[in-house]
């Protein structure tokens, strides 16, 4: 094949993993939850097979699928971004990234601190809308940061834009990324930023993450120097900290994310394409926002016929997910353990049930071998 588009519907989860409960998700059901919603409606992705993967007993499936479907177990230990993308891009990390319950250590702190010449407000866990809400008063009077985390690993870095300019909260946040090395390693360092005033602070679009880079060559690796593209939209780039990406185009928003896809389904290259649709995790899944959540999602099925009638006869469009975020499970707010969803359509695709399959890094091995190139990675391809 010519063109691979691989989407990835952050934390569209469709149920709890045999492990879940070790992760306090037990019950957790991501796409379940959503399909309470008013708003939910996806005929394109129950024609492809998404109603018929394994598991998925609350909705009847359809006759005749039109795509590939399987469900996607987690081999790595975790559920968070960063680990999900690298599984999908054949890096399983068979220990979970660094979590801070009880907040960073002062080992930490003091020497980011030192450097920023700032102090810290916080310091724990902490819903981002909620955070700014509770500190944001004191960090607009005294200049701290606002430093938090939540059960992911991540430290994240909240400043209001008129006491900290966007582009110096980017240099504190390199210099955390520098200092939390080692068994500090985290996921990903978070800018944050906001604005507005007292009673009425919203969090702006100048978000950037600062990722852990994968400990192995990934598939986009592997792609790159095989000579082809690797296109990263929305966060990709990011989450891979750059590594083997040829070209990238940072999203605000699915929207923007479905729009820049289309885009690049009209161009000519040959590679890969991979998109992040961020909403359903950042505005919704995070919020317990049902309805959010399945409008978002009735959004991007609609698009799907667009974006089917672009692919030409050498292209494969895969759909799946890099975790759960289930917005129904009040117990928590936080990603869940959850398999995920893969459809897997092109023309030349034999549609049919590819089971629960072992790992996501099987999706890295198929986009390999659907573009023919060799690499060593884990997972098998689906072909």
């Amino acid at each position: 094949m010519k063109r691979v588009f691989l989407i990835v519907l952050d934390s569209v989860g469709i149920g709890a993993m045999e492990d879940a409960a070790e992760f306090g998700d037990a019950g957790t059901n991501t796409l379940r939850s959503a399909s309470k919603g008013s708003c939910f409606h996806m005929p394109n992705m129950e024609k492809m097979g998404l109603f018929n993967i394994d598991g998925i007993d609350w909705r009847e499936g359809t006759a005749r699928p039109t795509a590939l479907y399987g469900r996607m177990r987690e081999a790595s230990k975790g559920k968070d971004t960063t680990i999900g993308h690298w599984e999908i891009a054949g890096v399983v990390s068979k220990s979970p990234l660094p979590v801070y319950p009880e907040g960073f250590p002062r080992e930490i702190l003091d020497p980011f601190c030192k450097m920023t010449g700032r102090g810290i407000l916080c310091n724990r866990p902490y819903s981002g809308t909620e955070v700014i809400k509770a500190y944001g008063d004191e960090h607009v009077r005294t200049g701290d940061l606002i430093v938090y985390t939540s059960a992911d690993s991540v430290f994240q870095i909240a400043a209001h834009e008129d006491v900290v300019p966007v582009e110096t909260l980017y240099e504190y946040c390199q210099m955390a990324r520098k200092l939390l090395c080692g068994r500090h390693s985290v996921g990903r360092v978070i800018a944050r930023p906001f604005s507005g005033e007292s009673g009425n602070y919203q969090r702006t679009s100048g978000r950037h993450d600062y990722s852990l880079e994968p400990p192995a060559d990934t598939m986009l690796d592997i792609i790159q120097k095989a000579g082809k593209e690797v296109i990263g939209v929305g966060k990709i780039k990011d989450i891979f900290a750059g590594r083997g990406i040829t070209s990238y185009v940072y999203t605000k928003g699915n929207a923007e994310g479905i729009a820049r896809t289309m885009e690049y389904l009209d161009q000519d290259f040959e590679g890969l394409c991979f998109i992040n649709l961020v909403d359903y995790d950042m505005l919704y899944g995070h919020r317990n926002d049902i309805e959010g959540y399945a409008k978002a999602l009735a959004e991007f099925d609609s698009a799907l016929p667009g974006m089917l009638a672009k692919l030409g006869e050498e292209d494969l469009l895969m759909i799946t997910a890099d975790h759960g975020c289930d917005p129904g499970y009040t117990v928590s707010t936080d990603h869940s353990r959850e398999y995920t969803p893969l459809l897997a359509y092109g023309k030349g695709v034999q549609p049919g049930n590819l089971g629960t399959r072992d790992t996501f890094a099987d999706i890295g091995a198929t986009v390999l071998k659907a573009l023919g190139i060799r690499g060593d990675i884990a997972g098998n391809s689906v072909f």
